[in-house]
C-alpha cells in the first residue's frame, strides 16, 4: 500500500493521524492510493459532485468499524458508509477530506431455521440471503429490482422495497434486530430473534432508512417466512396509464396480489430497446400482477384480477402458471431502471453533440 496522502481538515494536517489509523487496523483494510479510492467515490447515481476521501476503510469486522469511527470522531473527519454501491440516490458519494467505510467485505450469513431468521452482515447481497434461506424452505421477501447486486446493508439503510412489497411489505417489516456502531465508536445491539418484542422504544424503525446518518449497521437479524408457493401471473395491456391505474385500484379493492407493477409506454419501449423481452411496444401501459395464494384460491384471485382489468378497459389480458413464461415479463420490469439509465445516457450524449466526452 502506498504512503497515506497528507490531507487537512480545518487547520490540522492528517497525514500522521491517518498513519495511526493504518497501524491500528490489519494490513489492507485501509487504502489511500488514488486508484483504489476512485472505485469507492460514487454509487450508481454517478454523482458529479462526489468528492475524494483521504482513505477508504474496507472493514472486515464490527471492531474495524468501531476503530475507524473512533478515529474519525477524534479528528473530526467526516465519514461516508458504503455497501455495494448500487444506490441511485448518491447516498454513498464520497466527500473531500473524509473517509469512506466500506462494508462489502462483511458477507457472513447464518440461517436459524427454528427461529426462522437470518443473521446477516451488511455486505451480504440480497440474492445471497434469499438463496441461503431457500436451502431451508424459507424466503426473505424484500426484493428490489437490483436484488442480485445490492447489499443487505444498503437495503436497511434505504428501507428498500421491491416488486412484492404490495403484499409483503418493505425491509423494515423484516428487521428483528441489528448491531449499530454509533459516531463515537460505541456498538449498540437492538432487538433480537423474537418476533414479539414490544419492550422499550422502537429504535429499529429509527435506524432502518436513516442512510447511515445515525450509525453504521454491522449485523442484522432478519425475519424469514415459509417459501413462496408457485402461483400465477397476469399481464394486461392498456391504451392509457389512466385505464391501467383504474385497474390497479379495482384489483386492490378485491385481491391482495403478491405483485402489482406498472410500466408506462416510455418504459416499455426503453426496455425493448435495451433488450427484447417480448413486450408490446404499442401499449400505453402494461400491468404485471401475480397471485401466490394456495391451491384453488390462486385461480380465483387471478380471475378477479382479470375481471378488474377488463372492466377498466384492458386491450388484452394474458395469464400463465408457467414460471419461465412469467419470468420474462417480470424481468422486463426489473430491468426498467437499467434500460432507462441507458436511454438517459444516450440522450445526454446527444445534447453534448458528436464526439463529446462523458463526464
Amino acid at each position: 500500500m502506498s504512503t497515506p496522502r497528507v490531507a487537512s481538515h480545518g487547520t490540522a494536517p492528517l497525514g500522521a493521524a491517518l498513519a495511526q489509523l493504518v497501524a491500528d487496523l490489519p494490513d489492507g483494510v485501509v487504502v489511500s492510493d488514488a486508484a483504489a479510492i476512485e472505485k469507492y467515490r460514487e454509487d450508481f447515481a454517478r454523482d458529479g459532485s462526489a468528492g475524494t476521501p483521504i482513505a477508504v476503510v474496507r472493514a472486515e469486522t464490527a471492531a474495524h468499524v468501531q476503530t475507524a469511527l473512533r478515529w474519525a470522531a477524534a479528528h473530526r473527519v467526516p465519514v461516508v458508509p458504503r455497501g455495494a454501491g448500487t444506490g441511485l440516490s448518491g447516498g454513498s458519494s464520497a466527500v473531500d477530506g473524509g473517509i469512506t467505510i466500506s462494508l462489502d467485505r462483511m458477507r457472513a450469513i447464518e440461517i436459524d431455521p427454528a427461529s426462522q431468521v437470518a443473521i446477516v452482515e451488511p455486505g451480504a447481497l440480497n440474492v445471497e440471503v434469499k438463496g441461503a434461506a431457500a436451502e431451508h424452505g424459507l424466503w426473505y421477501p424484500p426484493d428490489p429490482s437490483s436484488y442480485e447486486i445490492c447489499s443487505i446493508g444498503g437495503n436497511l439503510a434505504t428501507n428498500a422495497g421491491g416488486l412484492c412489497c404490495v403484499k409483503y411489505g418493505v425491509t423494515t417489516d423484516y428487521v428483528l434486530g441489528m448491531d449499530v456502531v454509533l459516531a463515537d465508536g460505541s456498538l449498540v445491539r437492538l432487538g433480537g430473534k423474537q418476533i414479539k418484542d414490544v419492550a422499550g422504544l422502537s429504535l429499529l424503525k429509527l435506524f432502518v432508512g436513516s442512510e447511515g446518518t445515525l450509525g453504521i449497521i454491522t449485523r442484522a437479524v432478519l425475519r424469514l417466512i415459509p417459501a413462496q408457493t408457485a402461483g400465477a401471473t397476469l399481464v394486461s395491456s392498456f391504451s392509457t396509464m389512466t385505464a391501467a391505474s383504474r385497474a390497479v385500484v379495482a384489483i386492490r379493492s378485491r385481491v391482495r396480489a403478491s405483485m402489482l407493477e406498472l410500466m408506462d409506454h416510455a418504459t416499455i419501449n426503453a426496455v425493448e430497446d435495451w433488450r427484447s423481452h417480448g413486450l408490446d411496444r404499442a401499449s400505453g401501459a402494461l400491468l404485471i400482477a401475480q397471485s401466490d395464494a394456495p391451491g384453488a384460491a390462486c385461480a380465483a384471485e387471478v380471475e378477479l384480477m382479470r375481471e378488474s382489468c377488463e372492466a377498466a378497459g384492458a386491450v388484452e389480458v394474458f395469464t400463465t402458471t408457467d414460471a419461465e413464461e412469467a419470468s420474462m415479463f417480470v424481468a422486463g420490469r426489473r430491468n426498467a431502471f437499467l434500460a432507462l439509465e441507458q436511454r438517459g445516457q444516450r440522450a445526454l450524449r446527444g445534447c453534448r453533440g458528436p464526439g463529446a466526452a462523458a463526464p
